[in-house]
């Protein structure tokens, strides 16, 4: 893999992490199929690839992070969200790691819950509740949900979106949420990665490109969702997006 290669990686990362359709299999696909890696290797390069947007994250909602202690709402979130997240995630890892390679079927399925839930949305009118009103079990369907985003074509941001509006939580809050809990979400990945053997070895140069590229246009997609989010209603953004992702899958 050379720096341009790398560059382009990092910023299909970037542009499809926050996006319902699936940064990972985004990216493997494209490494697969321009790199000629095998899946594990696109495994591995795609999960170090979050690194980049993970700390767009952090540099993002810095204020919000360094503000969290233990008894704060978000903080008891990102605990019990992560702890769940690994219940399904670590099997679903150790599982596509044997040769599972599905997660098209799950696309289709969360393109249409976006679609079902901006409909619903529409009928309820806007959503209500705040982070202070999440139950605990509500945390542990959230953090469930994530962990099938270890799966290459299981959108993370999909999936957590869509458990939390049809829960009837604020737009900006449940971006927020799903923005904070893909930090702890990512670091475990690479963790699990490392631990269970990474099946590629990136150079120092192309490494540094890649996490450059999906850093600076992870965080500039970030924002532009953030502003369009708050812009227009939310049941037309999920519904946009539910159309965005079927039609992406279809192709």
């Amino acid at each position: 893999m050379d720096a341009f290669q790398a560059l382009v990686l990092g910023a299909l990362q970037g542009i499809t992490e926050w996006l319902p359709v699936s940064s990972e299999g985004q990216t493997m696909l494209t490494m697969i199929n321009w790199l000629g890696m095998s899946p594990s290797e696109a495994l591995s390069c795609s999960i170090f690839l979050h690194t980049g947007t993970m700390l767009a994250v952090i540099v993002r909602f810095r204020r919000e992070l360094m503000g969290m202690n233990m008894k704060s709402k978000l903080m008891r979130t990102v605990i019990i969200a992560t702890l769940c997240t690994g219940v399904t995630g670590i099997p679903l890892y150790m599982l596509f790691r044997e040769g599972f390679t599905g997660g098209e079927q799950a696309t289709l399925l969360i393109g249409s819950l976006l679609i079902l839930t901006g409909l619903m949305l529409r009928l309820r009118g806007s959503s209500t509740r705040g982070m202070e009103d999440i139950t605990t079990k509500e945390m542990a369907i959230l953090g469930l949900a994530q962990g099938f985003s270890i799966l290459p074509g299981v959108s993370r941001s999909g999936t957590t979106l869509t458990v939390m509006l049809m829960r009837g939580v604020k737009q900006d809050e449940a971006l927020l949420i799903s923005f904070i809990i893909s930090v702890p979400a990512v670091l475990g990945a690479i963790a699990l990665d490392c631990i269970a053997g990474s099946q590629v070895s990136i150079q120092s140069l192309p490494g540094a490109a890649m996490l450059a590229s999906s850093f600076i246009t992870g965080y500039a997609t970030m924002d532009i969702l953030i502003r369009f989010a708050r812009e227009i209603s939310f049941s037309w953004f999920c519904i946009s997006m539910g159309v965005v992702t079927l039609a992406l899958t279809m192709m």
